[in-house]
């Protein structure tokens, strides 16, 4: 890339100590270089409500956040074999007001990480459900699965596991290169 790729990451858990917060965390990390990840405060995000004019402080700046950064990078759990609550209201958010999505166009990775054995993969098969009605450009491969993610990190939360390190790196580098190519 020309100019430094701008990574937003978007966690779908606002659990402290949250494994797929601790993913973007490792994304920061080892993202190569000309990529820096910035991760989003999505804690103070109210219930989407359409009454709500004009939008709440925290939901403006994390549209201008999502509409700064060159692409997206979502990490969700997996709840009931879907998104997230929490990460379905933040798209409702920054989806309005009609018309105004603010990932329109946007290229956009995912990645979960889960305690079971499908790795929260049901829960990235909805996300991309989501993302085609907002125009996003969900990145088809590679993925990024964590199956049985608590054995891959340490007690403070860093992800320890090589392969899932890697994994990562691969990820940013296809999401720079998928960027590039959708700014063609």
């Amino acid at each position: 890339m020309s100019t430094p790729l701008r990574v937003l990451g978007i966690s779908g858990s606002l659990r402290k100590g949250s494994l797929n917060t601790n993913l973007l965390k490792a994304a920061q990390e080892l993202a190569p270089s000309g990529i820096s990840v910035d991760i989003a405060d999505i804690s103070q995000i109210p219930p989407y409500n359409a009454d709500i004019d004009p939008f709440p402080a925290a939901v403006t700046a994390l549209k201008k956040q999502v509409e700064a950064a060159d692409a997206i990078l979502i990490a969700t759990p997996e709840y009931n074999f879907s998104i997230t609550g929490v990460l379905k209201n933040v798209l409702d958010w920054i989806s309005r007001p009609y018309g105004k999505c603010s990932l329109d166009d946007k290229p956009v990775a995912i990645m979960s990480a889960s305690t079971g054995m499908l790795g929260g993969g049901r829960a990235q098969y909805h996300l991309r459900q989501v993302l085609v009605e907002m125009n996003a450009h969900a990145m088809g491969k590679p993925e990024c699965i964590v199956t049985f993610a608590p054995e891959k990190f340490d007690t403070s939360g860093k992800l320890t596991d090589a392969k899932t390190r890697e994994k990562i790196v691969e990820m940013l580098t296809a999401l720079a290169a998928w960027t590039e190519r959708l700014r063609e």
